[in-house]
């Protein structure tokens, strides 16, 4: 899928179903990432951040809205949240896929699938920084998989640390290697690319009651 027909697609989303009031007089969204380069704001990085807290929560709020939306024209509002995502990075296909299954089978109130209708997808490239989840904070979002980092930190748990943003948990790069979200704080020797109970708690809860459950400030704590 090109990142033309990606981006055209994103424009009707972030219209529509993706808009969130709290941004409506922003800019419309903002284009995908080259393969050498990524827009600066609002990046939730494998290995650092200072806009991590402000960067998730708001990749969360676009993502569960048009899920949502979603959920509720299908009339089906007891069923787990599907969130949809495309793929524009095929040399991580396998470890998407991955994620994917790591995801589904550690939380039961979302689920994650490869569709047409989006609500966020994946790119990939070279960049500076490495590999991160972006939101343009207008409603559209994406997960950029870097090429070198890939190489020197363990793919599958790149990927799925950073689906993790998606599903609205922030970084703890302070944690140990068990901890999904600790991201690259372990070290490249650190290969777990699945969530811990607290992590999948979280997820579960999040996506049952929304951060009025756990409360803002305390979801998006991040400790460097």
């Amino acid at each position: 899928m090109s990142h033309r027909r990606i981006m055209t697609s994103l424009a009707g989303l972030a219209a529509a179903a993706l808009a969130v009031p709290a941004f409506a007089a922003a800019a419309p969204a903002a284009e995908a990432p080259s393969t050498t380069t990524s827009t600066p704001a609002s990046i939730a990085a494998y290995t650092g951040s200072p806009l991590d807290e402000a960067a998730t929560k708001a990749f969360y709020d676009a993502v569960i809205k048009s899920a949502r939306a979603k959920q509720a024209k299908a009339g089906n509002k007891a069923a787990a949240v599907t969130v949809t995502y495309a793929v524009d990075a095929p040399t991580f296909q396998s470890q998407i896929n991955s994620s994917t299954s790591i995801w589904n089978s550690s939380v039961s109130n979302v689920t994650l699938v490869e569709g047409s209708n989006y609500d966020f997808y994946y790119t990939e490239g070279n960049d500076p920084r490495g590999s991160y989840a972006s939101t343009d904070g207008h409603g559209s979002g994406y997960i950029f998989l870097d090429y070198a980092q890939s190489q020197q930190y363990d793919p599958t748990r790149i990927t799925a640390h950073e689906t993790g943003h998606v599903l609205g948990l922030p970084d703890h790069y302070s944690g140990p290697c068990s901890e999904l979200m600790s991201g690259g704080g372990p070290g490249p020797s650190c290969t777990n690319a699945t969530p811990d109970a607290n992590e999948r708690s979280r997820v579960n809860t999040l996506w049952a009651n929304g951060f009025s459950s756990l409360g803002e400030k305390a979801a998006f704590h991040t400790s460097k």
